[in-house]
């Protein structure tokens, strides 16, 4: 199924693509105040983040190129099932968008000369908002970030590792990857870890009938 066929050929095309764009926003949003307050973030984050800074490129320049080469992977293996117009948004928005935020915050006051006690005030309501617009870019089943998609794509492919297994080594390497680089691994990226993914399967037990 291509991009075209995709946008085609789902109910709530319209309901799917708006929740989709404003999900991806709000991750970037979410990545720019997470990084803010030095609790770590998700682990794709904490290498693009740390690879980011040290090459010196902003973060969705660094993300955009990253998710480009990952992309071309997928193309190679002929996954062409696995790219739709999530694929797009959440390359080109998450980045961009936690690059305006981090302008944003630092024009008004950067996070990260606050108190611990408002960090810890503004973080809460930050990593649920985080885990639950990531729940909604996969719920709307517009297709994945080419990051996402590669450990699908070596799950249906190996058969010996269940999906899991692959996704936890998968966030695991590009964790010790982006501590390795200098990126900050914290109690975000362990809550991620824990509690993302039950967060998604809840999102589409609830509202999976809505894009319907």
């Amino acid at each position: 199924m291509n991009m075209l066929q995709q946008l085609v050929g789902k109910p709530r095309m319209m309901r799917r693509v708006v929740v989709l764009f404003f999900s991806v926003f709000l991750m970037g949003v979410g990545v720019a105040i997470l990084d803010q307050l030095g609790f770590g973030t998700d682990p794709a984050s904490v290498m693009n983040l740390g690879i980011s800074r040290m090459i010196g490129w902003s973060f969705g320049n660094y993300v955009l190129a990253f998710n480009g080469v990952l992309l071309v992977i997928i193309l190679l293996l002929k996954e062409y099932r696995r790219i739709g117009l999530g694929t797009i948004a959440n390359m080109v928005v998450v980045g961009y968008a936690a690059d305006f935020t981090t302008w944003v915050i630092n024009m008004i006051h950067p996070l990260s000369t606050e108190t611990m006690t408002v960090k810890l005030i503004v973080f809460v309501p930050t990593i649920l908002m985080f885990m639950v617009a990531a729940a909604f870019y996969m719920v709307v089943g517009l297709g994945v970030a080419p990051y996402d998609a590669l450990p699908q794509i070596i799950s249906s492919r190996t058969k010996k590792l269940g999906f899991t297994v692959i996704r936890m080594a998968w966030d695991v390497t590009a964790t010790v990857i982006g501590y390795l680089v200098g990126g900050t691994v914290g109690m975000v990226t362990i809550i991620m870890g824990f509690f993302l993914g039950p967060i998604i399967s809840a999102i589409a037990k609830k509202f999976q009938p809505w894009f319907e």
